[in-house]
């Protein structure tokens, strides 16, 4: 497994509309990726966005960074959308788990 995490804030002028169906987009084009394996996204109380990709592999995060639409709307991000971010990459994370199985669902 490869993972991504992109830790955004977003710019104080932002469209908010105009993000929401960007995002969406991405997301629908990402899921249909080869390699795709999960995504989920979460807003901190100060705003951070911490964006979590998981790939089969790096290849396919790299693809992902490459297709053409993808890029397109990076460069939007870039000059419409965020005020900074921060991308992380991994191969192979260490991974812990746990799972309490008597606990009631």
């Amino acid at each position: 497994m490869f993972l991504v995490v992109f830790r955004n804030r977003k710019r104080a002028d932002i469209d908010s509309a105009a993000y929401a169906r960007d995002a969406a987009a991405m997301e629908d084009l990402a899921r249909r990726q080869p390699g795709f394996l999960a995504f989920k996204s979460y807003t901190a109380e100060d705003g951070e966005v911490v964006a979590l990709s998981e790939w089969a592999d790096e290849a396919a995060a790299r693809a992902w960074g490459r297709q053409a639409e993808h890029a397109r709307v990076q460069g939007e991000g870039r000059d419409r959308y965020y005020h900074s971010y921060t991308l992380f990459a991994c191969d192979s994370p260490r991974i812990h788990e746990f799972e309490n199985k008597e606990a009631s669902s």
